[in-house]
């Protein structure tokens, strides 16, 4: 398979702070690749020495086969980049935008207002096209930052944590767009707070933490790394927590993750034998469960174990829910 984007190496400091610290990695063309990892880790620094807008102070990084530092001409007619926050002028109209931005890529004005058309239609922004951005929903404005990032036709785009902030509607939205524009044959780069969107999206993930790759390969993969599978239950009373919490302990040799909001104790296991002894065991201590299931683990348990933090995205929901 052909290999989109190629980094071997790559560092960059900021001061005394690494933020990155010999980074390897690989895209393969028309595939995502995720990119996770807590809050400075270096994925968006990552992202702007592929897209040029950064030069490392070592390593060396292609894009179907140009350098980004000796030809980065060549680079920037090859992608797109949408960050974390919209980009466009909300005081324009939509097709204001995206015309603006076909006439800086030299576009005839003909040929500006039908790519500007082009687009609008292929994100359904049609019916909006001449009332200003800001007049948008967030899902609205995405899906226009997004089609501003497709003017020049990129064959590559990167994805810098493009749902941040939005709602789980609009998030549905851009994840839809994306899926299409991966059928349509573009490769995409996503760094995201959001393992659910990783999982949805990515065929590989690379997770990032303190400047380094400390993992990599598809979701089940990354999942099965520790622990085949995950113990999950509920007891009805919370009362109970404890006392599952111990045996859960006693049961896996491992400490269970807890969460005091919603109730729900997880642990990893290797013996898929150990849900029917959980059952048992319960049964003996008078303890009735809502739920009790066997998993593969979440992106969420890949994250904390990898990293040793909880995702962003996580600790925002959770703090929403007490």
């Amino acid at each position: 398979m052909s290999v989109a984007i190629r980094a071997h190496g790559l560092v960059k400091h900021y001061g005394e702070t690494k933020a990155l610290d010999g980074v390897d990695l690989e895209v393969p063309e028309g595939k995502v690749v995720g990119v996770l990892g807590p809050n400075g880790a270096g994925k968006t620094t990552a992202v702007r020495v592929l897209a040029t807008l950064l030069r490392p102070d070592a390593g060396h990084a292609t894009v179907h086969g140009h350098d980004v530092v000796k030809n980065p001409r060549a680079v920037r007619s090859l992608i797109g980049l949408t960050g974390q926050y919209a980009s466009v002028d909300e005081d324009l109209s939509g097709t204001e935008n995206l015309v603006l931005l076909a006439r800086l890529l030299d576009h005839s004005r003909a040929g500006a207002r039908a790519r500007a058309a082009e687009l609008l239609e292929r994100f359904e922004l049609t019916d909006a096209a001449g009332r200003a951005a800001k007049t948008y929903s967030g899902g609205m404005r995405r899906r226009l930052d997004l089609a501003a990032s497709l003017v020049g036709n990129p064959s590559v785009l990167y994805l810098d944590e493009p749902t941040t902030g939005l709602d789980p509607h609009a998030r549905n939205e851009v994840w839809a767009v994306v899926r299409r524009l991966v059928a349509d044959g573009v490769t995409v780069l996503l760094t995201t707070q959001y393992l659910e969107e990783a999982d949805q999206l990515a065929d590989t993930i690379t997770v990032f933490d303190h400047g380094r790759v400390v993992a990599e390969g598809r979701p089940d993969e990354l999942k099965r790394r520790i622990g085949s599978q995950t113990l999950q239950v509920r007891p009805t009373s919370a009362r109970d927590l404890d006392a599952v919490q111990r045996i859960l302990a006693d049961l896996t040799g491992n400490a269970p993750m807890r969460n005091d909001d919603t109730g729900l104790l997880t642990a990893p296991v290797d013996d898929p034998v150990l849900l029917s002894t959980l059952v048992r065991k319960l049964d003996d201590a008078g303890i009735t469960a809502d739920e009790l299931a066997l998993r593969l683990p979440s992106l969420d348990e890949v994250f904390l174990a990898l990293t040793g933090k909880r995702s962003e995205a996580d600790k925002q929901t959770e703090g929403s829910v007490a």
